[in-house]
């Protein structure tokens, strides 16, 4: 801690962030259940003696390389393609399903199951020798003395049921693995044949993964109605492996966007289920009187929460006459960048003219082209009428033949009653369909 206070105090930071978070996953974890963290190679040792610490060196299972680039050229060093999987479990009694298998190759398939018989084609495994954990059974069966990976009863029972192959005479029988049975090879800790997000599976994370890659390690570690906790779950792989594989499901993100996105196409148009009736999302307002206690509560996620449910982006970055606290993105024709709406948030009661005044300043001064104002409490007759005067004197925006006011305003009952600001096509935070304005593609960000 020493030394990254005084060379990389960002690392540090994250570093403490992930111990609190890891501590509370510990407590959580059932005595059966496992832990997956992913990070990438330049925080991953330092990762893994965090969880040394809070999970036990113990119970350290896999450290797994995951290739999740092609190969490429880095200009002085070798080409970074790989991201690491730290995998741990609560106890030495973790489930383990065995079902993390690649399947054959076609050519191994036709090569290897040239036997059939009226349950269908099969291959043939070893009934003698020495097994994975070194148990044997030494008897003679049919004449044969050697050192059986069965008992005899077992031996017997499996003949019964008729899962012995006989060969010619003089050679010891072998088990009949079926190839409806067989799934394939067990996977090592490397993997390198999950291929990168593409296709109708891409939501436009940056950080999103495969869902092959969490669909194998759901089945490997878990069972059908077991639940799958992601804390972290942004565009909700998980939650679509989980759904998937049978398993219930829990996941937690900070931003609003990210659950709205998640429950609009992860879980309503790709899985079909159906908000209230499949799943609930918990933690944001649905009321007037719970955004007045997330006010109360959290200023800062008040204003987080009201940009992003009026379709808008938090930002940090301030303007010319002042604090922003959000950005809508959309698209006009022809223009070659994305145009945007500055959002302010006002949470208090007091909110006068001069609060408007220097939203028009903003406006004035930034490259935004329209400004939207977003308002706790609901204004008295008079202040609506005096804010909404002075916002006309903004003048419009004319688009397509539809004219957009250059400045508006919105009360965060209106927002929860599903009003938004008028605008062009919104830009969301996934890649949305085909543009209304001919000639202008459709945006993902």
């Amino acid at each position: 801690m020493q030394a990254l206070r005084g060379t990389q105090p960002r690392l540090l930071a994250y570093l403490s962030y992930m111990a609190q978070r890891l501590l509370i996953m510990q407590r959580l974890l059932k005595p059966t259940g496992s832990i997956y963290l992913h990070c990438d190679p330049t925080a991953s040792h330092y990762i893994k003696a965090l969880m040394d610490a809070i999970f036990g060196h113990e119970n350290f299972q896999n450290e797994i390389i995951w290739q999740r680039y092609g190969s490429h050229n880095d200009a002085r060093r070798y080409g970074r393609v790989h991201d690491t999987i730290l995998y741990y479990s609560k106890t030495p009694q973790f489930k383990w399903t065995g079902e993390a298998k690649i399947p054959y190759r076609k050519d191994y398939l036709d090569k290897a199951y040239k036997l059939s018989d009226s349950n269908g084609r099969y291959t043939t495994a070893p009934l003698h020798g020495r097994t994975l954990t070194g148990t044997t059974y030494e008897f003679e069966w049919h004449g044969v003395r050697d050192h059986w990976r069965f008992s005899k009863e077992r031996l017997e029972e499996l003949d019964a049921k008729g899962l012995i192959h006989w060969p010619k005479k003089g050679r010891i029988p072998r088990r009949k693995v079926y190839l409806e049975e067989d799934k394939g090879v067990p996977v090592i800790d490397i993997f390198t044949d999950i291929r990168p997000v593409s296709g109708n599976e891409n939501m436009g994370y940056a950080t999103q993964k495969p869902l092959a890659l969490l669909e194998r390690i759901i089945s490997a570690s878990s069972s059908i109605g077991d639940v799958v906790l992601d804390p972290f779950c942004g565009c909700a792989t998980t939650m679509e492996a989980a759904h998937n594989l049978g398993r219930n499901w829990i996941g937690i993100d900070i931003a609003i966007h990210a659950i709205k996105c998640v429950a609009r196409v992860r879980l309503t148009e790709r899985l079909g289920l159906l908000e209230g009736q499949d799943f609930i999302i918990e933690g944001t307002p649905r009321t007037l009187e719970g955004a007045q206690d997330l006010w109360k509560r959290d200023k800062y996620h008040f204003q987080r929460w009201a940009v992003e449910q009026a379709e808008g982006f938090v930002t940090t970055k301030r303007s010319a006459d002042g604090g922003v606290d959000g950005r809508i993105y959309y698209a006009v024709p022809y223009a070659p960048d994305l145009q945007s709406m500055v959002v302010e948030v006002k949470g208090g009661r007091n909110v006068s003219i001069a609060d408007v005044r220097a939203l028009k300043g903003v406006l004035e001064h930034d490259n935004a082209l329209m400004a939207g104002l977003i308002t706790l409490y609901p204004l008295g007759e008079t202040k609506e009428r005096n804010f909404r005067r002075f916002m006309a004197e903004a003048g419009t925006l004319e688009i397509l033949g539809i004219e957009y006011p250059r400045m508006q305003m919105l009360t965060t009952a209106e927002i929860l009653e599903g009003k938004r600001f008028a605008t062009p096509t919104v830009a969301g935070r996934h890649a949305t369909s085909q543009s209304r304005f001919p000639g202008i593609p459709a945006v993902g960000v």
